[in-house]
């Protein structure tokens, strides 16, 4: 007999069928109990604690909040399991046989959440180590994926110990057998442990940088490094899961570089048709000369050169050009150049870097360029170099 049940049956001993009744009322009060203690720990006791440490770090506390009340959930629960398996004798007033279920089901309930518990832990661990400056440079999220995941398992092999009333060192002696499938299961999980340490050593990629990947069809930021997947957000707002150890496996490209350096390559070229190539003459002069865009450029070169070409005299202007714009970087190389002739005619290439980074002004700043270019080839008696369309022939026609 339970002492609960001893100090109510004082009470209840007149009334008929008090041993029912006192069974009853031992183990209603028993349970009642429990909600009442997971309740105030739950809703009042954690939730004071966790209000004081929030106010003396409101910035970095207030940002694992819900790591926070999920950490508080679990640890409440695990105090009833505590207090439920030191009072279960002397509370609920049952056979020998039913306080042997009720034990071994505490028992369980509380190394299950002994594991959440834990798991919980490394998470809030894990938010502050993010909070860090360096955490950026150095992720951690495939180490803390590896620890539950391991948490995880030594709770299962001492779950199942503890159903099958057997010793942990029992349980894992017979793995030896499963060492091959266990492998054979865990094989991305284990290459994509030793590509996070790599990644992690060699600050291959952080949370936020741009890669791309063709082989896996990704280009974008990275949004988050994984133990088995690295998940990439695209910049169509798809996202692509690439695992972890292709990262080591493969050639990619990472962005990170450009994003560091202050500037952003620009390279294009026009190809110009060589039929139009030829010696600079009065009438070239004569046409630049009208226009103001070119007073500053003739200016401070010297056209006087004998067998001066157009072309010559165009890269010139180029990279005048692009060295007054404010919109490059000029610390950064700037150069107009000529490349292989082809078939497709004489490619001028330009090649500089943008001082703003981001994609849109970007665009717009190389579509700006080639434009420019493409109004004042004329000038200077050149021609891009086209394939006729099927519109021209008819109108040649």
């Amino acid at each position: 007999m339970s002492q609960l049940k001893a100090t109510l049956s004082d009470w209840i001993e007149p009334v008929s069928h008090a041993s029912v009744i006192t069974d009853v009322a031992a183990t209603c009060i028993g349970l009642m109990s429990l909600v009442v203690i997971y309740l105030f720990a739950k809703r009042l006791f954690l939730p004071s604690i966790q209000r004081v440490v929030i106010y003396l770090s409101p910035n970095k506390a207030g940002s694992l909040r819900p790591l926070l009340d999920k950490f508080n959930g679990r640890l409440a629960v695990m105090l009833c399991c505590v207090i439920y398996l030191s009072t279960l004798t002397l509370v609920f007033p049952f056979s020998e046989f039913v306080i042997d279920l009720m034990r071994f089901a505490g028992q369980l309930v509380m190394l299950i959440y002994g594991g959440l518990i834990f798991s919980a832990l490394i998470n809030i661990l894990g938010g502050i180590y993010n909070q860090l400056d360096f955490a950026k440079d150095v992720p951690i999220q495939g180490v803390i994926q590896l620890i539950k995941l391991m948490t995880f398992i030594v709770v299962a092999v001492l779950s199942v110990s503890l159903v099958m009333d057997k010793s942990p060192t029992y349980i894992l002696s017979g793995f030896g057998a499963l060492a091959a499938v266990l492998l054979l299961v865990f094989k991305d999980t284990i290459l994509g442990f030793v590509a996070s340490i790599q990644i992690a050593a060699n600050r291959l990629v952080t949370h936020g940088d741009w890669i791309q990947f063709d082989q896996y069809g990704a280009d974008g930021e990275v949004e988050s490094l994984g133990l088995n997947t690295v998940k990439v957000r695209n910049w169509d707002k798809t996202i692509t899961s690439i695992p972890t150890y292709a990262l080591i496996a493969h050639s990619f490209k990472n962005w990170r570089g450009m994003q560091e350096s202050g500037g952003r390559r620009i390279k294009r070229s026009l190809n110009i048709d060589m039929h139009t190539i030829g010696l600079v003459d009065n009438v070239v002069m004569e046409r630049l000369q009208q226009q103001p865009v070119f007073a500053d450029f003739l200016a401070q070169t010297d056209v006087s050169s004998v067998g001066l070409t157009n072309v010559t005299l165009f890269r010139q202007y180029a990279e005048f050009y692009l060295k007054q714009h404010s919109a490059l970087n000029h610390t950064m190389t700037l150069m107009v150049r000529e490349l292989q002739p082809t078939a497709m005619g004489l490619p001028v290439e330009f090649y500089c870097f943008s001082d703003d980074q981001r994609w849109i002004p970007y665009e717009h700043l190389q579509a700006a360029i080639i434009d420019h270019y493409l109004a004042v080839l004329p000038l200077f008696g050149l021609r891009p170099f086209q394939h006729l369309t099927g519109g021209l022939a008819q109108s040649d026609s």
